[in-house]
């Protein structure tokens, strides 16, 4: 065969469904040109089978059947004349473009603590005093220090927890170390196994 005569895909016309590859899409456009209505429609059948012998694993995925025929519909350009045994996906809906994500307008104060600590601490104000707000705060207040280890793995001040939740708050929640003990750093960062012979042995079962 001549170089020149050589095929390559970046020279043929772009597959709508390039995972099934050229063959499959070959086969489809075969059936576009079959005129019987009946051996047009077993054409169809024969490359649904072909479409799902190439994902078996697929095959116990709910709506996979349906998804194939859907498939087909989308190689033939919605063209392919047959009698579909599912209702088909609409080709206005393909061209359509996705409904843009809705972004939260709310001002985080701030930002490394995040909008959902706001919201916990709204709830914390509006919990009566007593053990199970002094808990929850405690719980923020750690998670506070975890974040700001996260940016500055040397140090935290716990006093800049205990001023930020006081800000945060609008003086609302005014704890202090006597109240609310934070963890030490050591305590947020991951234990290592000091046991030698554990070691030895972790790197024997491998």
């Amino acid at each position: 065969m001549n170089v020149n005569e050589l095929e390559y895909n970046t020279q043929l016309e772009r597959l709508p469904l390039p995972e099934y590859g050229r063959n499959i899409q070959r086969m489809v456009d075969h059936a576009l040109t079959i005129e019987d209505k009946e051996e047009r429609a077993k054409c169809a059948q024969t490359i649904i089978s072909i479409m799902g012998n190439l994902f078996p694993h697929l095959r116990d995925v709910p709506d996979f059947k349906h998804k194939l025929w859907d498939h087909l519909a989308i190689m033939s350009d919605f063209k392919l004349d047959i009698e579909y045994p599912y209702e088909l996906v609409k080709k206005e809906t393909l061209l359509s473009k996705p409904d843009s994500v809705p972004y939260s307008s709310n001002r985080i104060k701030v930002r490394h603590y995040g909008i959902y600590l706001e919201e916990l601490m709204e709830k914390a104000v509006e919990m009566p005093e007593g053990p199970e707000r002094l808990r929850l705060v405690q719980m923020m207040a750690n998670h506070m220090k975890k974040c700001i280890l996260s940016w500055n793995r040397e140090s935290v001040d716990d006093q800049k927890i205990y001023d930020d939740l006081r800000q945060l708050s609008n003086g609302r929640i005014d704890v202090d170390e006597t109240t609310v003990k934070l963890l030490e750093v050591r305590d947020y960062m991951p234990r290592k196994n000091n046991n030698p012979r554990q070691n030895q042995n972790n790197r024997k079962s491998k």
